[in-house]
């Protein structure tokens, strides 16, 4: 199979900021916005982490374009900093890896933390780079302590509160697995359902310095019910996403024949005069828009 071209080159170049033309005019009020002085408190305190994107160096001028990181060399200019690390771009567009990526993970952030603070850096020093109480530094530092690898790799790509690790980890391994499945197919991602998935959760599958969740005005009788509802849940929930893919090309296809049927004079005449009934109910199929139904 031939390999795609990449859009940028991989190796980073260290460009003076003199050679960097921005492409775009910035904001009369940007310096003094909440973002630029997080971006610039984050730059000075643990350096530039995410390099600047720069077209190929101009054959006459030797200058560059700027195609992404405004903020960001403006904010190293205040700083007084000479060159920046770039990604050079290969096409001349101003269309670049950074304008359709989604933003760091809970878990990438995770991992970035860490490695500031093993390169020295305090999660107060990170926390006033970036304007946040040190208690988030901090959470977001032990995200991932007492999570199973297997949870850990479903959460990869997720955007979750740090307090949902904190109630993951009153769960045994397997018991993880099963909360995190279920809230990454559910797409919920919820402190409040991670609560709720902990108190439908046995005692045996808790950790052993954790008592099972309490929940005011619900006895033990009806929390026993709750867990078996719950594994119930679960097991229906599993068989549904096991065909759901099949379900949904079932009714692509059918919803296909239907709009084709209906293009039928005949058939629309018959149905008007002995089910009409029948007949709005295919006509509203057929002009839905998406699978749930709406216009």
């Amino acid at each position: 199979m031939k390999q795609l071209p990449l859009g940028f080159i991989p190796e980073q170049l260290r460009v003076s900021l003199e050679r960097i033309l921005p492409s775009r005019k910035m904001s009369a009020g940007l310096s003094g916005s909440k973002k630029f002085k997080q971006i610039k408190a984050s730059i000075e305190a643990v350096g530039l982490i995410e390099p600047l994107t720069i077209s190929r160096a101009d054959k006459e001028s030797g200058l560059h374009t700027l195609l992404d990181g405004h903020i960001r060399l403006l904010a190293m200019h205040e700083l007084g900093y000479a060159d920046a690390p770039c990604l050079v771009a290969t096409d001349d567009e101003t269309y670049t890896y950074n304008n359709r990526i989604s933003r760091l993970s809970s878990v990438q952030e995770h991992f970035m933390i860490r490695r500031a603070v093993e390169r020295g850096v305090t999660p107060a020093r990170l926390a006033q780079a970036l304007d946040v109480d040190v208690s988030q530094i901090t959470r977001k530092l032990n995200l991932l302590d007492g999570i199973c690898p297997e949870a850990a790799e479903m959460l990869e790509d997720q955007h979750f509160s740090a307090n949902v690790g904190g109630i993951l980890r009153k769960m045994k391994s397997m018991r993880q697995i099963e909360c995190v499945e279920l809230m990454v197919s559910a797409n919920n991602l919820t402190v409040s359902y991670a609560e709720a998935l902990l108190a439908a959760t046995p005692g045996h599958q808790l950790v052993q310095n954790s008592k099972p969740q309490k929940i005011k005005g619900v006895s033990s009788e009806q929390m026993a019910k709750m867990e078996q509802e719950m594994g119930n849940l679960q097991e229906r929930y599993r068989l549904v996403e096991q065909s759901y893919g099949q379900d949904v090309l079932n009714l692509v296809l059918a919803r296909g024949y239907l709009t084709k049927l209906l293009d039928n004079p005949s058939v629309v005449r018959y149905l008007t005069l002995h089910q009409p009934d029948v007949l709005h109910e295919l006509q509203n199929i057929v002009q839905a828009t998406s699978l749930d139904g709406t216009a």
